[in-house]
């Protein structure tokens, strides 16, 4: 059993905008030909829900664009960091906030991750796979 009370989050470095299908090819232009940011598409996720999915340098965070066929409206989800999945999950039902994986299947079913709402609906995806140091690092050292 894991011990809640040594639970530590940090922000993450991925963000994902939600975007509805006639709004993701100008969206996509805008942060490609607008900002001149650098933009990669990739394949389509396991998730049956996003039928296209690109990734843009965002300075330091990866910001994921993808379209969602069943969106009317854009969302924006986070990424939360923490060491411990199964404690940071318990802690977090205990304050309240208890995990809603229904939003979005996980491609890897052996996922170390959840899926959250903050009181204002915005969703987290809290992962406990380290894949940045520097967040790895902040997780670390936060009291």
């Amino acid at each position: 059993m894991s011990d809640q009370s040594n639970v530590r989050f940090a922000g993450g470095v991925n963000i994902a905008m939600k975007i509805p299908k006639a709004d993701y090819e100008d969206t996509v232009r805008f942060y490609r030909d607008t900002l001149g940011l650098p933009v990669t598409d990739h394949p389509a996720t396991g998730a049956p829900s996003v039928a296209r999915t690109c990734s843009v340098e965002f300075g330091p965070v990866t910001l994921w664009l993808d379209r969602v066929d069943a969106y009317s409206r854009s969302d924006l989800w986070l990424e939360l960091r923490t060491s411990d999945v199964p404690a940071a999950a318990a802690h977090l039902a205990g304050a309240g906030t208890p995990t809603c994986d229904e939003v979005e299947p996980f491609e890897d079913t052996d996922a170390q991750a959840h899926w959250i709402r903050n009181p204002a609906g915005v969703v987290h995806l809290l992962n406990g796979r380290p894949t940045d140091a520097a967040a790895d690092a902040a997780a670390d050292a936060a009291p």
